[in-house]
């Protein structure tokens, strides 16, 4: 919503890309970011000021990713100016993560400890062109379980399954049971972990949102019927609306 940015991110993306291959653009853009209008700064998870040192190149999963502060400094250039060149070094297809809150992750780790946390569950639904939280849950078994070992697996199965089911009263879920839904997902402890977000335009007026895959997963049964064999959807649709005891 800069002055000068705001113009150019309305283009299609090729025209995007050119606008900062042109130098003089580019000098325009540079300018523009040096003194921004605090007015522009956002609440909850629309875009914000820019702090560089909070904005970090998601060049993959694993961590930790560099600030984009820390890539300005290693090529002694200023921070907007690192941005625009690992954009157009992917092709505009680079990721930057600005954290909402905390990044500190033995903070983190700290409160997901704590006996009364749900840390796995997400809106995956809101803010789709900004944030992909479904990925929440293999990062759990891949960072947590198997990289850091701050949990056991079924230390994480609970927390992934039972924990957010109780919670939200969801009676007959979250356990493997006689009686209770057949929803289960088959994965293989060793190589689960989330894949590298894309951007899709598959929303109504081919609108964009980012979808994010998962290694390591076999299948993904609904109420026993399988939904998804290696990350493909089978066609079948056993799912119904589930409502907590709120009936929210």
């Amino acid at each position: 919503r800069f002055p000068v940015w705001e113009d150019i991110r309305k283009l299609p993306l090729a025209e995007q890309k050119a606008a900062l291959l042109n130098p003089e653009m580019q000098q325009k853009l540079i300018e523009s970011a040096r003194s921004p209008d605090p007015k522009f700064e956002g609440v909850g998870a629309e875009a914000r000021l820019p702090e560089y040192d909070w904005i970090y190149y998601l060049d993959s999963m694993a961590g930790p990713h560099r600030s984009v502060a820390e890539i300005a400094a290693q090529r002694g250039v200023e921070p907007v100016k690192a941005m625009i060149d690992l954009a157009l070094e992917n092709d505009m297809k680079a990721f930057f993560m600005q954290p909402i809150a905390n990044e500190n992750q033995d903070y983190a780790l700290e409160m997901m400890k704590k006996a009364r946390s749900v840390v796995t569950f997400s809106d995956s639904g809101a803010h789709v062109s900004q944030i992909m939280d479904s990925s929440l849950q293999t990062h759990l078994l891949s960072h947590w379980v198997r990289e850091r070992e701050a949990f056991t697996l079924e230390e994480a199965v609970r927390e992934l399954t039972f924990v957010p089911a109780s919670h939200w009263g969801l009676s007959n879920r979250g356990l493997l049971r006689e009686g209770y839904a057949g929803d289960v997902v088959v994965f293989d402890p060793a190589t689960v972990g989330p894949q590298m977000p894309e951007v899709v335009h598959d929303l109504p007026a081919g609108e964009r949102r980012l979808k994010q895959k998962a290694d390591g997963i076999a299948a993904t049964i609904v109420n026993g019927e399988v939904v998804l064999r290696n990350q493909e959807h089978t066609g079948a649709l056993p799912g119904e609306l589930l409502r907590g005891p709120f009936g929210r």
